[in-house]
Formats: structure tokens, C-alpha cells, sequence
């Protein structure tokens, strides 16, 4: 399946930014009860626990990419300073299948929603830094003189 490059705008970054936002609170909502307690079996509720950590973790890594997107938009970091890891998505485990069906159904709906939010950003991330590879050579001494002076 062809998925076409992602040009990253200021107004896509701020869409995702309240998504992503809206979403952790969401989530933090929803897990931070006692809901664990009620799932059956025992390992159903760890499974539980461990998929709550996940769903965070995913946000947190997406939250903190888009902040330095902003911050780039922004003229708070310069591109310079953004390459390397900031550059790139955190990773996040994947949720594991094998528990999902004795998971609430809210729990699977925002787990779900968790890893279609940090897929998306994942292929922008990736389309970002492909685009900043392509840069051809002289562009990236012109930058660096640029930089310099």
C-alpha cells in the first residue's frame, strides 16, 4: 500500500498537538480509577495495567515530538539543535493482542485510538526526516555558512 509523503504545516502540527492533548486526558481519566480491580482474571488486570503504561508512554513520545515541532515553528529551537533524537519519534511498544478481548471496551476504544494517533505521527516524523535527508548537498553548506556568520 502506497502511503503519499506528509508535508508538516504549522496548522497539522497544532491539530495533532489537540488530539493528542485530548486524548491524554482522556486516558488519564479513564485509567487512573480503580478499574483494574474488577477485571477478571487476575492477568486480564495486568495485562490492564500494562496497557495503560503503553497508551501513556505513546502519548507522551507524540506530545513531546509535536512540542518540539512547535518550538521549531515557533523560532525556539533552531533546526540545528532539533537534529537527532528529538528529530525522531520515542518508541512505543505495541499493544499486546493477546489480552485485548478481556479489556473493557472503553480500554480497547482508547488503546486503539492511542496507536492510530502515534502511527500517523510516526509517518509524519518519518516524512520529516526523509525530507531533511534529501537536502542536496550545497543547501546544507549554504546553511551551515549561514549558521556560522
Amino acid at each position: 500500500m502506497y502511503l503519499a509523503p506528509v508535508e508538516l504545516t504549522p496548522k497539522l502540527v497544532n491539530a495533532l498537538y489537540t488530539e493528542a492533548m485530548l486524548l491524554a486526558d482522556e486516558a488519564r481519566s479513564y485509567f487512573d480509577g480503580d478499574r483494574e480491580r474488577t477485571i477478571v482474571p487476575t492477568a486480564a488486570a495486568v495485562a490492564f495495567s500494562c496497557e495503560s503504561l503503553k497508551v501513556t508512554t505513546r502519548l507522551m513520545h507524540i506530545i513531546a515530538w509535536l512540542l518540539n515541532q512547535k518550538a521549531l515553528y515557533a523560532g525556539e529551537l533552531s533546526e540545528r539543535d532539533a537534529i537527532g533524537a528529538l528529530d525522531e519519534l520515542g518508541y512505543a511498544p505495541a499493544t499486546d493482542s493477546t489480552w485485548l478481548d478481556n479489556l473493557p471496551d472503553d480500554a480497547r476504544h482508547l488503546i486503539a485510538a492511542s496507536e492510530d494517533l502515534y502511527y500517523r505521527v510516526q509517518r509524519v516524523a518519518q516524512s520529516v526526516i526523509r525530507d531533511a535527508m534529501e537536502e542536496p548537498a550545497p543547501l546544507q553548506m549554504i546553511a551551515r555558512l549561514r549558521q556560522a556568520f
